[in-house]
């Protein structure tokens, strides 16, 4: 492999800057072959999550346009869809760090002092680029205090919490692609148009309609069972209900954004929703690939250090199993809970503004 610089030709060593990378894993402290697989496997995941903060930048910044150009939803698509699969690679990477034994890894974990991976930066950036909130955290944890200590040491602390600070200040991804939902066409109604209010509201209405009857009919299949059984699964549909109507209206106001998220969902066989539904798609495995990566790594732990406390003073595997509970795109999970079967859902309207026709 070969390209040019300024100064000619340059080596496959030097495009990579292979020299001084492979000087980065401490060879001169004279470490373990065990310490040195350890610093590799870590130092690899700090390498993929600056792609993954790449990746996401770029699709905030694609979702941030107002109006977002239609040409430029498969190249959010395929950023996410990148990310995804680096997650899954780092999923793989834990079984990696698996082959390090409980007594291999006690012999140098006290070289490691109170060094954590919750000091991860670049870890706490995605996050907050995603939208990860501090109230959705393990005990509401804000851990960004953190780093506010750690920028007492220095420069290059510094910079990173106001990197983290800025990055917390900004606009996040889920919120910029939620901005971009809410102006989805419902019923071939525009965003903010005249008589949009009333269309989207009648539509929701329509919807909750459909839910009700598709539950009375589940109800009514089982009205030759045991009449407390019938009892409970009737508390149940109502209560399933209750928070449909609590998901589209909440507070007494329908919510565009999830009546968007709805739409699209149980319309998304419609030729110009095509790219919408693979964005939410794309969204949707992105965080499950993220919650595998964070379930294998709490299981990796656990084989190695069982239910130690973690070297920065967190609950070790009880930590890490609360992290992967962690749910960022919350609404796109939770609309998969009301829809209704396609033979149900309200009569669609303006068809041939989706591009479908009776022959599509």
């Amino acid at each position: 492999m070969s390209g040019s610089g300024e100064s000619g030709n340059l080596t496959y060593g030097d495009y990579l800057r292979l020299h001084e990378l492979l000087d980065l894993q401490g060879d001169e402290r004279g470490i373990s072959s065990d310490e040195m697989h350890f610093i590799i496997v870590h130092q690899t995941f700090e390498l993929w999550f600056k792609q993954i903060i790449r990746e996401l930048s770029e699709t905030r910044g694609i979702l941030s346009q107002v109006p977002v150009p239609e040409d430029d939803i498969p190249r959010a698509v395929d950023h996410l869809a990148r990310t995804t699969e680096i997650f899954r690679l780092m999923a793989n990477q834990w079984t990696v760090l698996e082959t390090l034994t409980p007594q291999g890894f006690l012999a140098f974990r006290d070289g490691l002092g109170t060094a954590s991976g919750f000091e991860s930066f670049q870890m706490r950036e995605f996050e907050f680029l995603l939208g990860l909130k501090t109230e959705d955290r393990m005990f509401g944890m804000d851990p960004i205090e953190t780093f506010r200590k750690l920028a007492e040491r220095g420069e290059k602390d510094s910079e990173v919490l106001a990197v983290l600070e800025a990055q917390q200040e900004n606009v996040s991804l889920y919120d910029s692609f939620l901005r971009w939902i809410e102006r989805t066409p419902i019923m071939g109604s525009s965003f903010e148009s005249e008589d949009d209010e009333s269309v989207v509201r009648d539509y929701v209405n329509s919807h909750l309609e459909a839910h009700l009857q598709m539950g009375n009919e589940t109800l009514g299949r089982m009205s030759e069972m045991d009449e407390e059984v019938t009892s409970r699964m009737k508390e149940r549909l109502d209560s399933a209900h209750d928070s449909a109507i609590s998901f589209l209206i909440p507070d007494g106001e329908v919510s565009r954004v999830r009546a968007g998220l709805l739409f699209i969902e149980s319309y998304r066989d419609l030729p110009l929703l095509t790219w919408p539904r693979k964005l939410i798609d794309a969204f949707v495995e992105l965080e499950e690939s993220m919650a595998k990566w964070r379930h294998d790594h709490a299981r990796m732990v656990e084989r190695i250090i069982g239910k130690r406390t973690g070297t920065g003073g967190t609950s070790g595997v009880d930590y890490l199993d609360a992290t992967a509970r962690y749910r960022i795109f919350k609404d796109l999970w939770e609309v998969r809970t009301i829809l209704v079967k396609p033979q149900n859902r309200p009569d669609l309207l303006n068809a041939d503004f989706y591009g479908y026709t009776v022959d599509s």
